[in-house]
Parts: C-alpha cells; sequence; structure tokens
C-alpha cells in the first residue's frame, strides 16, 4: 500500500466472518474433550479395587468438567448474544485456566 491509500474493497470495519462460529465451536469441541478425559478418569479410578483417595480424584475431575462446561457455556452465550464479538472477560479465562490446571493434577493423581 502507498501513499496511504486503502486497499480497493476493503473497508475499515471489522467483519467478523465465521470466527465467532469457530470460536463456538471449538469450546463446544474442549468441553467434548473433556468429558472424555472425565469418563476415562472415573473409569481408572473403579478399575482394580478404587481407594479413597481415587474416588475422591474421579469424582473431583468430574466437579472440574461440569465447572469448565459452565464457563464454555458461559462463554458460548456470549459469543451468540453479541454482533461482533467481545473478549472473553477476565474472571471467565481465569476460570478456565483453573479447571484445567486443576484437572491435570487430579489427572495425574488418578494416574500414579
Amino acid at each position: 500500500m502507498s501513499g496511504g491509500h486503502p486497499v480497493a474493497g476493503v473497508s475499515g470495519e471489522r467483519d467478523p466472518g465465521l470466527q465467532p462460529e469457530r470460536t463456538r465451536l471449538a469450546w463446544r469441541r474442549t468441553t467434548l474433550a473433556w468429558a472424555v478425559a472425565a469418563v476415562l478418569a472415573v473409569k481408572a479410578t473403579l478399575q482394580g479395587g478404587a481407594s479413597a483417595a481415587d474416588v475422591v480424584a474421579g469424582a473431583l475431575c468430574c466437579a472440574l468438567w461440569v465447572g469448565f462446561l459452565l464457563v464454555a457455556h458461559h462463554r458460548i452465550r456470549l459469543l451468540a448474544a453479541a454482533d461482533r464479538p467481545r473478549p472473553m472477560p477476565a474472571r471467565l479465562a481465569t476460570a478456565a485456566v483453573l479447571c484445567t490446571v486443576a484437572m491435570a493434577v487430579c489427572a495425574i493423581a488418578v494416574v500414579l
């Protein structure tokens, strides 16, 4: 672009295109992957005689999945409610990260 002239056919207004839909689908895929991880955690804890710690870790994995599901559902609703998607609120991002880290810790506890 020379001389500061805009590119032909490009307006100054942002067109989100399919980005919000891709983001919603990514959240759905992630919650599905979390569901599979929670089911596998429960299966691993119940297989071969579960101790009390194993049952607690499996239940915690399920609770974390529900927490992440609530965060994802809230984000999906925010994306669907607006024509122009807003950034994810910091408290939702923090909740998603904390759920993910806690799920990883639970997964390590179940495997060991």
